[in-house]
């Protein structure tokens, strides 16, 4: 059995890794609001912005996470998938939406090209990847399993409060 502290140190070295700008723990618990119905309306704005800075390099764009699940309480972060043609070619795509004041705080090339920005004016990431990759179809068949299945929601849940209330 491996030694906690070790993988917490593997993963402090994988974040700083990973991360671009200053990589800051969070050692507190978390807050979980209720679900809010202006959510959807959130990432209507985020997407807009989105498909207006980058036009056709938009292949698909999901709202994804726990703020896509009408009655799912959730930190409240908009989480957004974008597809694009290759997600390594950020020159493409990461400099016009750096103009609109999104800012690129992760690059994973090892873990399906992802990458995530930060959003403007409002909380949220935009985790960006290739189009066609498993990662997207799994992030929107998780959101679309929660949103039709009650119970396993209300499951996931209680799992969630009992993770966000440690430290």
């Amino acid at each position: 059995m491996q030694n906690p502290t070790a993988k917490t140190d593997e993963a402090e070295k994988y974040l700083a890794k990973v991360t671009i700008g200053d990589c800051e723990p969070h050692n507190s618990t978390i807050l979980l609001s209720p679900y809010d119905p202006g959510w959807p309306s959130a990432f209507a704005r985020l997407a807009e912005l989105i498909r207006n800075t980058i036009g056709d390099k938009v292949l698909l764009l999901e709202h994804v996470g726990s703020t896509a699940v009408p009655g799912l309480s959730a930190i409240p972060i908009i989480d957004m998938v974008l597809a694009v043609l290759d997600a390594a070619d950020e020159l493409a795509y990461v400099p016009p939406l750096q103009e609109q004041g999104f800012v690129l705080r992760i690059r994973e090339p090892e873990r399906f090209e992802h990458r995530l920005l930060k959003t403007p004016h409002t909380a949220g990431h935009l985790h960006v990847f290739t189009s066609g990759s498993g990662e997207i179809d799994r992030m929107v068949a998780f959101r679309d399993w929660l949103r039709t299945h009650d119970e396993d929601r209300r499951r996931y849940e209680a799992v969630k409060f009992a993770l966000a209330g440690r430290t």
